[in-house]
């Protein structure tokens, strides 16, 4: 049972950062998901994309990591984590992972806006250059994201497996 609180918080987590993540983004450039995103959702509205992409975007990245969060805390001799050990190493990796968003977010905005880059990906040639500066903001927040949440991710299973398996400490023993 407990394997399967991990998954599931770890499902529900990523899906939750994912939806409000994706309401920053959304209503700072909508376009990031309405041009750039293939029309999955039938509307521009920014509060039913975030929802959408938010789960859309993540579920996928959440739930892997979850199962391999799970087996790493629970699977086999020694000392098993539980939801409550883990519950707390989650959180601050979404924490860090909105930190690392907000920072890259503003640094792309910033580096368009003061004409040091481009749009990632060759989006400039065919958005409108009154946007340029929002949407390298939200290309920017949300590779900063994947790429901080998958990294972040693997150092908690990492973590995970060096808990359950250093030896106790002295004051440990009763």
């Amino acid at each position: 049972m407990e394997i399967l609180k991990i998954i599931g918080f770890s499902l529900a987590a990523a899906i939750a950062y994912g939806i409000l993540h994706d309401q920053v983004t959304a209503h700072l450039c909508v376009e990031y998901f309405t041009i750039a995103h293939p029309p999955v959702f039938p509307t521009e509205s920014p509060f039913l994309l975030a929802i959408g992409w938010g789960i859309l975007a993540t579920w996928w990245v959440g739930l892997p990591l979850g199962l391999v969060l799970a087996a790493a805390a629970r699977i086999g001799r020694g000392n098993r984590l539980g939801l409550t050990d883990l519950r707390p190493v989650i959180l601050r990796l979404l924490a860090t992972m909105a930190l690392c968003a907000l920072a890259a977010g503003l640094w792309g905005a910033w580096a368009v806006a003061s004409g040091r880059s481009s749009l990632p990906g060759g989006w400039g040639r065919v958005l409108p250059p009154e946007i340029h500066v929002a949407f390298a903001g939200a290309a920017w927040a949300h590779l900063a994201s994947y790429a901080s949440g998958l990294i972040g991710g693997l150092a908690v299973i990492a973590w995970t497996i060096w808990r359950r398996i250093r030896p106790p400490t002295a004051g440990a023993a009763a």
